[in-house]
């Protein structure tokens, strides 16, 4: 078995998150592949972005005052390409890494004004990295969009070897829908826990918060054949009991450290 080091929203403890700076950290310190979030901007156009809201890691307040709740289908990608959405990381240090001394002081300086990558771009940048990601498909707020259907229609269009490309979601219709227009696509269902899934598996592979899921039932279902990957993972002691336990991949903000424990 080989467990697969997967860096989550690229490597957000290291780099602004879901952002290409981000995605090239995670590729530097090994990881097996990037996890990252789609979402849509007023036009359609398909970009990488967690929250509904830009508020929370962008300078969109400050940049558009009178346009809240700042929404990402309010704005115009040219509007959301302007913003700045590296500079909050060098401000807040979410996960401590730059008081620790991980962070350069160079690569500080180049987050300053990072911007939010289009999905198109985050795919031209994994196909010629050699690597793989895990796009989550999120709920596109106040509009009926068509996620899926674009976001393979992109993956055909560019064509990227699907392999590359993993589809995972909460949303277990949208993984229907990338099911049926293009099999090859592998997609993963995203759930709180993993309550009824030995009883009744549709996916072959779930994706399950780490705090809601026992060692046993991962072990369970990794016995009848269907993987099982944890998020997020980001304390050794837990990357080692889920390994035991037979988990297929662990999402993690530290790439470097489930690195470390792999390799022991």
């Amino acid at each position: 078995m080989r467990v697969l080091n997967v860096a989550h929203r690229g490597g957000r403890s290291l780099a602004p998150e879901n952002t290409l700076a981000a995605a090239r950290k995670a590729r530097e310190i090994g990881a097996d592949l990037w996890e990252t979030d789609v979402a849509a901007t007023a036009g359609g156009e398909l970009i990488l972005f967690h929250d509904d809201t830009l508020v929370r890691t962008t300078n969109a307040q400050a940049m558009y005052p009178d346009r809240g709740p700042w929404t990402t289908t309010a704005f115009a990608l040219d509007e959301i390409r302007a913003l700045d959405a590296g500079s909050w990381f060098v401000e807040t240090d979410p996960f401590g890494q730059i008081a620790a001394g991980a962070v350069t002081p160079r690569e500080l300086l180049s987050y300053v004004c990072e911007s939010v990558p289009t999905l198109r771009e985050a795919l031209i940048f994994t196909q010629e990295a050699d690597w793989r990601v895990n796009l989550e498909l999120k709920r596109v707020p106040a509009v009926d969009f068509p996620l899926a259907q674009r976001v393979a229609a992109l993956v055909e269009e560019l064509r990227i070897e699907t392999d590359r490309v993993i589809i995972s979601s909460y949303d277990h219709e949208q993984l229907r829908q990338v099911q049926r227009l293009n099999p090859e696509i592998e997609v993963q269902a995203l759930v709180v826990n993993l309550r009824g899934v030995e009883n009744d598996p549709e996916f072959e592979t779930y994706n399950a918060r780490t705090d809601m899921v026992s060692e046993e039932e991962v072990r369970v279902l990794c016995e009848r054949g269907i993987a099982v990957n944890l998020f997020t993972v980001n304390e050794e002691g837990d990357m080692r009991r889920f390994i035991a336990a037979g988990a297929a991949g662990l999402s993690t903000d530290f790439p470097q450290r489930l690195k470390a424990v792999l390799q022991d």
